[in-house]
């Protein structure tokens, strides 16, 4: 995200820049700040490294100088060393001049990694020297924040333990779906029993078999499953542009309002699946984003 003072940004300061062509969501690049607009609203920056034909293909630009509003400008992430990779790890993967938002599917050996990209649904082998965790840029502040020390394995399997500890069997969850038609998705289960390091066999609160007698039972990686939210009551109206889930369908979908209603009603856009739906204020709730064994207000910490 975007930090909210633009007077951190000084001309030749160094930044990473949001892409705002919808193909290339997800990816960050880097850039220096060349000019500023009188209001210092907006930026123009030089690009470190030329984004390569894949960025003049899908912008159709060939200059190595864009403007961007600073909403689309954050400082460059420090890069953390000595950092055991692990599966399921949120991270970026430099790739085409810039980095790319994924989460590491599979360890491969050798400090290798394989990292899917939701956005485009694709996965790609990286070295760990490519790679980075993924962080948010909120109000001046890293989220998740950096880490003071670095973690080595034995950190890792503590954390591994920890989250066993969290969620265990009989433990009330969220269940996410990558699936087309799906992304977006949280879906309430139960643990029904813990599976290997990183594996939970969970059965659903509303989704039934295909013969509809039981409801349906499946094992998940974790990185799909999160605790269920805490309850937020939203007693004033939904503003435009605030990110919600909606109730549709026996799951929670994630959104964002996109036009305000007469009668406390919301179209509410769905970016997973680009879909716009009306709905009553009570089909609503806040979203709440799992940051670090944290819930975070998602609308809170998105707002500029």
């Amino acid at each position: 995200m975007a930090a909210d003072d633009s007077s951190e940004f000084q001309i030749g300061a160094h930044v990473e820049v949001t892409s705002p062509v919808h193909s290339m969501r997800g990816s960050l690049f880097p850039a220096k700040i060349v000019a500023a607009s009188a209001d210092r609203a907006k930026f123009t920056v030089e690009y470190d490294r030329f984004k390569t034909k894949l960025y003049r293909k899908v912008t159709g630009k060939k200059s190595l100088r864009d403007e961007f509003h600073v909403a689309l400008l954050r400082p460059p992430q420090p890069r953390e060393e000595g950092y055991a990779f692990k599966r399921n790890d949120a991270v970026d993967a430099f790739m085409a001049g810039g980095w790319w938002e994924g989460v590491i599917t599979e360890e491969l050996g050798g400090a290798r990694f394989e990292v899917f990209f939701r956005f485009v649904k694709q996965r790609v082998e990286f070295e760990a020297d490519e790679l980075r965790l993924h962080r948010e840029w909120v109000r001046g502040a890293w989220v998740p924040p950096l880490r003071e020390e670095e973690r080595d394995v034995s950190n890792t399997k503590d954390e591994k333990t920890q989250m066993k500890e969290e969620i265990g069997e009989g433990t009330e969850v969220e269940v996410s779906n990558d699936e087309d038609g799906f992304q977006g998705s949280w879906f309430a289960a139960s643990v029904v029993q813990v599976v290997g390091k990183d594996r939970f066999l969970i059965q659903y609160k509303s989704l039934k078999t295909d013969d509809g007698k039981e409801f349906l039972t499946e094992e998940i990686d974790a990185q799909h499953v999160r605790p269920c939210p805490p309850e937020t009551v939203m007693v004033d109206c939904y503003n435009m542009n605030e990110e919600v889930d909606a109730y549709w369908n026996d799951g929670w979908w994630e959104g964002k309002i996109c036009k305000v209603l007469l009668g406390g009603r919301y179209k509410v856009y769905f970016e997973g699946t680009d879909d716009k739906m009306v709905f009553d204020h009570s089909d609503l709730r806040p979203r709440q984003v799992w940051i670090d064994r944290t819930w975070v207000m998602a609308s809170q910490a998105l707002m500029q």
